[in-house]
């Protein structure tokens, strides 16, 4: 289908990207009052993802009809993880205690119920909206919202098969969990601006964080050097023979696990893990991680996680490019569903930091790992610090694990909620 945005061309589209990024990078760094107050309240990381939205809103761009969030998703993000997993204290994650887990595992509870009770509540005044028989039943259509909401695509896929939903239906759900999770994902990011109020308000102890981050930023001026020509080129082809072994390994994980019996059937939750992007993901991370106990660490210094954090800035951009702000309100029933099941989610998120005092950090990407798995959780973790992006993708890869299962429970809690 031919795109009928103003502008095509892939070529002309990452032009664009890229100047917006430029620009808001400028702005945000430069000394004048207008963008100091603005980016006070604004974070620099929303506008990276928003401009790019509203732009794709007005039909100036098109992301349907461009490869770049996948050229950004496949290549940049496994690169972006490694180069900033090479820097990793493991033992230092380890210390951040048992808060990490229970906010993850806190999300994934608030999607589980989120959604039936979000039923409930919508059919007391729009019965139609969460009605439907056969395959046309809502909670059929749902269930793909929890898989993607607690796992990521693949479990998504999972339950398209598992629950038979209408596939000439199933665009009305991605548009759901685009608009919903974007915007959510959209208010974790301001709430990243005001962190340290809302650390108060909770009452929550960083300490941990803390110690993490000045942990790695010591260690990074211990071996701070003006890197060359020859690093940025070693650290490069160290990042994407990385990327280019773990697709070559995914391939063939995916392909082995297919052969097998078990695997092969779609509606089985084992079917979830013969997705290539979840292997890649896995891969690409593990080699961050075995790179870290070499003399590879030493690059750390010459700047490899700023470029990891190119990488992840420009995917934020193309992640923007799938928000189209004007069709917020195309189908208000599915929206509200969508909207009281992500404030259902929030909420429970909000209510158990508050009891347990922890950290916003935990939070936000306890809750990203859940809603936006390894493509959005460390770029939500790497906003509160480049040294925590491996914190995002180490919960993101337990939002792969459980993903099918909860989102099966939750879809049966669904179809009884449902009139």
């Amino acid at each position: 289908m031919e795109s009928s945005a103003l502008i095509s061309n892939d070529a002309i589209t990452l032009g664009i990207l890229m100047l917006c990024l430029g620009l808001i990078f400028y702005t945000s760094s430069i000394e004048n009052k207008f963008f100091k107050t603005f980016y006070k309240y604004v974070p620099a990381l929303l506008m990276c993802y928003l401009l790019p939205a509203i732009f794709n809103s007005l039909g100036i761009i098109d992301d349907s009809s461009s490869q770049l969030y996948y050229v950004a998703s496949r290549y940049f993000l496994p690169a972006s993880l490694l180069l900033m997993t090479i820097s990793i204290d493991l033992k230092a994650i380890a210390n951040l205690g048992l808060k990490a887990l229970i906010m993850f595992f806190t999300g994934t509870v608030g999607i589980v119920i989120g959604g039936p009770i979000a039923i409930l509540l919508i059919s007391t005044f729009s019965p139609e909206s969460v009605g439907g028989a056969g395959p046309d039943a809502v909670w059929r259509g749902l269930s793909t919202l929890a898989g993607s909401w607690i796992g990521g695509g693949a479990n998504q896929a999972a339950m398209l098969e598992i629950f038979e939903y209408n596939k000439d239906k199933y665009g009305g759900m991605v548009l759901v969990d685009i608009v919903v999770a974007n915007l959510w994902m959209a208010t974790l990011l301001v709430g990243i601006g005001k962190k340290k109020s809302i650390d108060k308000w909770l009452g929550s102890d960083t300490s941990a964080i803390d110690a993490l981050k000045q942990k790695v930023v010591n260690f990074t001026k211990s071996i701070s050097r003006k890197p060359t020509l020859t690093d940025y080129m070693i650290m490069l082809g160290i990042a994407f023979t990385g990327v280019g072994l773990a697709h070559w390994s995914a391939d063939n994980i995916s392909a082995t696990l297919l052969s097998i019996e078990a695997f092969q059937d779609s509606s089985s939750a084992l079917s979830s893990f013969t997705s290539k992007f979840f292997w890649m993901i896995t891969i690409s991370t593990a080699i961050g991680v075995l790179l870290s106990f070499t003399k590879v660490k030493q690059y750390e210094g010459a700047g490899a996680s700023s470029i990891g954090s190119i990488f992840i800035y420009f995917l934020v951009a193309t992640i923007g490019m799938k928000m189209d702000l004007s069709t917020v309100f195309d189908n208000p029933g599915l929206i509200a569903i969508g909207l009281v099941w992500m404030s259902i989610h929030a909420g429970l998120l909000i209510l158990v930091a508050k009891l347990i005092k922890a950290p916003y950090f935990f939070m936000a990407v306890g809750s990203q790992a859940n809603v936006g798995g390894a493509a959005s959780a460390p770029v939500v973790a790497a906003a509160f610090h480049p040294s925590l992006t491996s914190v995002g993708v180490l919960l993101a890869v337990f939002g792969y694990v459980v993903g099918t299962y909860a989102a099966i429970g939750c879809t049966i809690l669904m179809e009884i909620a449902s009139p």
